[in-house]
């Protein structure tokens, strides 16, 4: 009897795991809920840039990536800690890869400081910088 319940749960959850399709699609449609700057052509090229596993880690922490076009060629990414968003400026070139190789740190590590950290083109850590402060995009009247 036990084995056979330890075969349908297990059978239960591989159900629900989903592609990897799935996680990508998943992740840029989280961002249309909660960025401000978000546009599929924004957001896409910088989740697809990310390896599934680290989106995946992000997806179990209710972390999400945000392009935002108000970040600076000179630190155009960002991990804004308080709210667990991913930042970068879809207009910077290298900027969606350089957050991907952040992210992809940060998963791998599973540090997820709770200050605000920046990162400059080059991708070191830039301190003392001022960036703007991430603003979710405000709900539609009468949703909760």
């Amino acid at each position: 009897m036990l084995p056979l319940a330890a075969a349908l749960l297990l059978g239960a959850g591989a159900a629900h795991a989903q592609s990897d399709n799935e996680v990508y699609e998943s992740a840029i449609a989280k961002a249309s809920r909660l960025c401000p700057g978000h546009s599929k052509e924004r957001t896409t090229p910088g989740v697809r840039a990310v390896p599934v596993g680290a989106l995946r880690v992000l997806a179990q922490r209710n972390y999400t990536m945000c392009p935002d076009r108000r970040l600076d060629a000179a630190t155009p990414a960002v991990w804004y800690g308080q709210v667990g968003v991913f930042a970068w400026n879809p207009e910077v070139q290298g900027a969606a890869q350089l957050i991907a190789k952040q992210v992809d740190a940060m998963t791998r590590k599973e540090e997820f400081p709770a200050e605000t950290l920046v990162w400059k083109a080059d991708g070191s850590a830039a301190t003392g910088t001022v960036v703007p402060m991430f603003e979710p995009r405000p709900r539609p009247v009468g949703s909760y």
